[in-house]
């Protein structure tokens, strides 16, 4: 794709860097850290959020969280710790009767790896994903409060807002939910993310895979402190996403918002003058 021009400074909060060819042939699409370097040139992305895929059942995040950091050095990357934990999701009965009963295995995240990870330079915060690897524990999350930094939280059908906000919002730790809380492109599940911003201070959306202008538009103006660019690359090239927001009917001051200003204060290492 051609390289846009657009005069702003972009970051973005939501990217997935594939570790090893393991990760390339599991997920489908190679994105190897020079290319995914490539593709943010060409939208004029000047740094991003990155983190592992999924990993198989059984299998925790320690290597492929390290992989990740180890090849975000030198980058114009910033590494998230993946985590995972016990408790299902799932809105089931029996999902609930499990949980009762459900602890914390070698493979799952515990509270003394997060501290480990927060206070290791090469990690700037953390991701959730609840529908694929489960809910990390109370204690673990109590510790993610003591440490304070921003949790990307993967949200949408299987993982829905008002579940976020039963389960996180809560907490004292700043909550990016991705994509609007909506994937794959629920518009209902979107617009309740955006009326829980009204609620929740610790709250924020970001734009990957939204898809719906109105929705946008409607982020930007009534919370235009609360919106993050994110682009969901490698399923998506970033030039898509930024172009979304370039076009959208919004003053330019809500563009520079979204595009850096509000990522910067929620992930200061992606502000100005961090660049590597």
């Amino acid at each position: 794709m051609l390289e846009l021009e657009h005069g702003f400074r972009v970051v973005d909060v939501r990217a997935r860097l594939d570790p090893d060819a393991n990760d390339v042939a599991t997920h489908g699409r190679e994105i190897s850290p020079e290319r995914l370097e490539r593709e943010m040139h060409q939208a004029g992305v000047v740094r991003a959020v990155v983190s592992p895929g999924p990993r198989e059942s059984g299998e925790g995040y320690l290597r492929a969280n390290n992989a990740v950091a180890r090849l975000s050095v030198d980058r114009p990357f910033l590494a998230f710790a993946r985590l995972n934990g016990a408790r299902d999701v799932a809105r089931r009965p029996t999902a609930r009767l499990r949980n009762l009963a459900a602890s914390r295995q070698a493979h799952h995240a515990a509270p003394d790896d997060v501290e480990r990870y927060a206070y290791d330079d090469r990690f700037h915060g953390f991701v959730l994903d609840p529908a694929a690897d489960g809910l990390p524990d109370d204690e673990v999350l109590d510790e993610l409060d003591a440490v304070g930094l921003p949790v990307l939280v993967r949200a949408g059908e299987r993982f829905a807002p008002d579940a976020a906000a039963e389960t996180l919002l809560g907490r004292s730790f700043p909550v990016v939910l991705t994509s609007f809380g909506g994937f794959p492109l629920n518009r209902e599940l979107m617009s309740e993310s955006l009326d829980l911003l009204d609620e929740h201070d610790q709250l924020h959306l970001d734009t990957s895979f939204v898809g719906y202008r109105s929705l946008l538009e409607r982020g930007l103006l009534e919370h235009p402190d609360r919106i993050l660019f994110g682009s969901g690359v490698p399923d998506a090239h970033p030039n898509v996403g930024v172009m979304e927001i370039l076009t959208l009917n919004v003053p330019e001051d809500a563009m520079r918002r979204v595009f850096s200003k509000n990522p910067s204060r929620v992930v200061p290492g992606l502000g100005p003058g961090e660049e590597p």
